[in-house]
């Protein structure tokens, strides 16, 4: 039986990949919510993971929701509403909600078309780099449907409220170069050379104090919805556990000493 996800550890990175490349890895399947759920949930558990990549099987990054499944009945699409509503919640719903939890930073390697849901899952992600190959919508509407993963609250805070709307609201099929200039992606790679990017900047991240890495990514998670006064707060507190860590030590040992920092993530 073929694996919905896979994922595979190389020291502090590991590396996540949904696996349905003859669907084109949509992620409203419930083995692939389930999967995704229980390893980045050991992930975020495990101090020695760094970093994560996201990164999807075949041609395409995601396809976002199953359409065959939605028409017939078998996917969230349930004949009575209220049971629809239930199965939104109980499924897909789940990976925003696990996403903005975790503290283990991922980075997301988009190797293709990110599509409806599946440019949501690259949102819903910490940082997005892209193959040339990648094409992008926000394309709910080209179906009759809304964004109902969390797009409309994602999308926004990414690249604007006006910019946003009109993604959102024509649906249209854009490309890596126009990602890259509205800031929905930090990079545009040659596909040859995503995977070695995102390991890049994965290991530039796993090369810093984890527990402060970790509080630095709460921070900012935080603050798409806090108050200043709220997040100063928060950063007070989570300083004052920074300053606890040997890694803190470590940092400025090194230093003041001109050599390179061991850290340990004590």
């Amino acid at each position: 039986m073929t694996e919905p996800v896979l994922s595979a550890r190389d020291g502090a990175i590991l590396t996540v990949t949904p696996n349905l490349p003859d669907k084109r890895n949509p992620i409203s399947d419930p083995a692939v919510i389930e999967a995704l759920e229980a390893i980045l949930t050991d992930a975020d558990e495990d101090i020695s993971v760094r970093a994560v990549i996201l990164t999807g099987a075949g041609s395409a990054f995601s396809s976002g929701g199953d359409l065959k499944a939605m028409k017939s009945g078998a996917g969230l699409r349930a004949s009575l509403p209220a049971q629809t509503r239930r199965n939104y919640r109980a499924g897909i719903q789940r990976l925003p909600l696990l996403f903005q939890a975790l503290e283990v930073p991922v980075i997301a390697a988009i190797n293709g078309p990110a599509i409806g849901a599946g440019l949501d899952l690259a949102c819903m992600c910490d940082v997005r780099i892209a193959s040339k190959a990648a094409v992008f919508a926000e394309s709910f509407v080209k179906v009759g449907i809304v964004p109902g993963d969390g797009g409309a609250w994602l999308l926004p805070r990414i690249i604007g409220f006006s910019r946003a709307t009109e993604l959102a609201l024509t649906g249209e099929t854009f490309g890596a170069d126009e990602a890259l200039a509205m800031g929905l992606v930090s990079r545009v790679v040659e596909p040859d050379a995503l995977l070695t990017t995102a390991r890049e900047v994965a290991d530039k991240i796993a090369a810093n104090p984890p527990h402060a890495v970790r509080m630095t990514k709460r921070l900012l998670r935080e603050g798409q919805t806090a108050t200043l006064a709220n997040i100063l707060e928060m950063s007070a507190a989570m300083q004052s556990l920074a300053h606890a860590t040997r890694d803190n030590d470590e940092a400025i040992d090194a230093f003041l000493e001109k050599r390179a920092p061991r850290f340990t993530g004590e």
